[in-house]
């Protein structure tokens, strides 16, 4: 099918001339479409068909036509940079030599003494001034080491009354009287002036004088307070003695050296006798006085048999060797017969004194708990530390009187040691000097 081409827009006449010249900036007037009953019907001009332009409008003028350059113009370039002249260098001038001065260098400046252990800036330091203080209900108490430091003294305790009872024959029907007091004499332990003997002759303590006192009081009434004790119920004694050192004697001594007293700040101080104060509270003091006491009369027995029997052997060496053999024979029989009608008691003898040393090694470790729940750990940290030099000085005074050979610990001395080593002490205070959470 041919499509036909549009047809053209209908022509308009020319307005008129005199109507152009009087006014050129109005439009000109069209004219009237003829009267028709009916719009004759126009078709629709096509989208791709120019609008007309009108007579009095000008074409806008079209923008001139540029050459356009599809490439860039390649300029030379060089790989190389460009070599620069070298520059110039200054003239020198002439320079007036300047004069050297030399400061005075300051010496080194000497390192600063510690501090004193009376000052308050000594970081062990610790105040004193308590106002109102808590006494707790129950001052005193028996714990497992006190119970078990009994117990290991009870073979010495039925030796000892073996020895007593063989003494009591001396005194025929009142033998038995001999026995009573001698078990009644254990009350003496807590009796005041035989505790006050006991520190005085075998101890060798002193009542403190005015000034140590006033030194040893503040610190006492501030461990005492920290423990709920009253401090009243204990006397402070003194040892005249250039080691580090306290004890806890009978069932109301606290006693420390003069050393501990002067040489070390309050806060160590109160540690040390927080230590101390720890064996009295759970009962080691008055357990091993009493357990010693009553086993002194098996010792001193001990004693007289092993001299009796040195004495013997002597003599029987000097005759001939039948005499030893002898002198062998017998004792060895006595001591079967012994320990047959004992039942064996005797032997358990040769295995407390191993027992004891560990059970004194324990009380130990649980006296250092005390004073370290008190918030003394610091202090006694430091205090262990100041004994533990004081053993390596002495074993070296030791090993260099030897000629340079040096101690060696034998196992049977570690284990019949009193006192823990410092190792051990401190590894059970970690838990008190670690920040708690």
């Amino acid at each position: 099918m041919t499509q036909q081409p549009p047809p053209s827009p209908p022509e308009y006449p020319e307005p008129p001339a005199q109507a152009q010249q009087s006014s050129p900036y109005l439009p000109p007037p069209y004219p009237q479409a003829p009267q028709h009953p009916q719009a004759p019907q126009y078709p629709h001009a096509s989208p791709y068909a120019q609008a007309p332009q009108h007579p009095m409008t000008p074409e806008p003028p079209q923008p001139p036509v540029y050459p356009t350059a599809t490439e860039p113009p390649a300029y030379p370039t060089s790989t190389e940079p460009p070599v620069q002249p070298p520059a110039p260098e200054p003239p020198a001038y002439p320079t007036t030599p300047q004069p050297t001065v030399t400061l005075p260098v300051p010496p080194p400046s000497a390192p600063q003494p510690p501090p004193a252990p009376g000052d308050p800036a000594h970081p062990h330091h610790i105040a004193t001034d308590r106002g109102r203080v808590h006494i707790s209900a129950q001052q005193r108490r028996t714990d497992a080491t006190a119970v078990g430091n009994l117990l290991l003294y009870l073979p010495h305790f039925l030796c000892s009354l073996l020895v007593v009872a063989l003494l009591s024959l001396i005194f025929g029907d009142l033998g038995f009287l001999f026995v009573l007091a001698w078990l009644a004499s254990g009350a003496l332990v807590f009796h005041r002036p035989a505790e006050s003997a006991l520190a005085r002759h075998l101890l060798r303590l002193r009542y403190p004088t005015p000034q140590e006192r006033a030194r040893l009081e503040p610190v006492w009434r501030e461990v005492t307070a920290r423990a709920g004790v009253e401090g009243r119920n204990y006397e402070l004694w003194v040892e005249d003695s250039d080691h580090l050192n306290a004890v806890a004697a009978a069932g109301h001594i606290v006693g420390v050296t003069r050393f501990a007293m002067n040489e070390l700040p309050n806060g160590e101080l109160a540690a040390v006798m927080a230590h101390e104060l720890g064996h009295h509270v759970g009962g080691h003091a008055w357990s091993s006085l009493l357990g010693y006491w009553y086993a002194l009369p098996g010792r001193i027995a001990w004693r007289v048999l092993r001299a009796v029997t040195g004495v013997m052997f002597r003599i029987s060496r000097a005759f001939s060797c039948f005499g030893v053999v002898f002198f062998g024979l017998f004792v060895g029989g006595l001591a079967l017969a012994t320990i047959s009608s004992l039942y064996g008691l005797p032997l358990l003898i040769l295995a407390v004194p191993y027992a004891l040393a560990a059970v004194g090694r324990r009380a130990e470790l649980r006296a250092d708990q005390h004073a370290a729940a008190l918030g003394f750990a610091p202090m006694l940290a430091a205090v262990l530390e100041k004994l533990h030099q004081q053993e390596q000085r002495q074993v070296a005074a030791v090993t260099a009187a030897q000629g340079g050979v040096p101690v060696a610990e034998s196992p049977v001395s570690r284990l019949l040691a009193s006192h823990p080593d410092y190792y051990t002490r401190l590894h059970h205070l970690q838990a008190y000097l670690q920040p708690q959470r």
